[in-house]
């Protein structure tokens, strides 16, 4: 079963940055769009970006212009570079699978803290 592993979270003040990673157990993801998904306090988990390949990313209008996403398939991760931080960015960060059916069991999160 393949793991996922998030890392980089933190807490910093509005304006600030962070480069947040996920490690994948499996190369049956590799050929498949990966995405980071964030879940805030008491509201439902929602799409953030998305990746199949460094020429086809997605993001929603909210992180467009401060986020990028990237993959390196040889090394099985997912990276999300977050700048300009917004107190609305505070969540817990996930990544997996866009397509629900090959995705798998979702890992720990990591959390991302931002300061007023």
């Amino acid at each position: 079963q393949v793991q996922l592993v998030e890392s980089g979270g933190g807490s910093v003040p509005a304006g600030g940055s962070l480069r947040l990673s996920c490690t994948y157990s499996a190369n049956v993801l590799d050929s498949f769009a990966m995405g980071w998904y964030r879940q805030a306090p008491g509201k439902e988990r929602e799409w953030v970006a998305k990746i199949l390949d460094a020429r086809n990313t997605d993001y929603i209008d909210s992180v467009k212009g401060r986020f990028k996403i990237s993959r390196n398939n040889m090394r099985n991760t997912v990276h999300l570079e977050m700048n300009n931080l917004k107190p609305e960015d505070t969540a817990v960060y996930y990544c997996n699978a866009v397509q629900e059916r090959v995705r798998a069991r979702w890992g720990q999160g990591t959390q991302v803290t931002v300061s007023s």
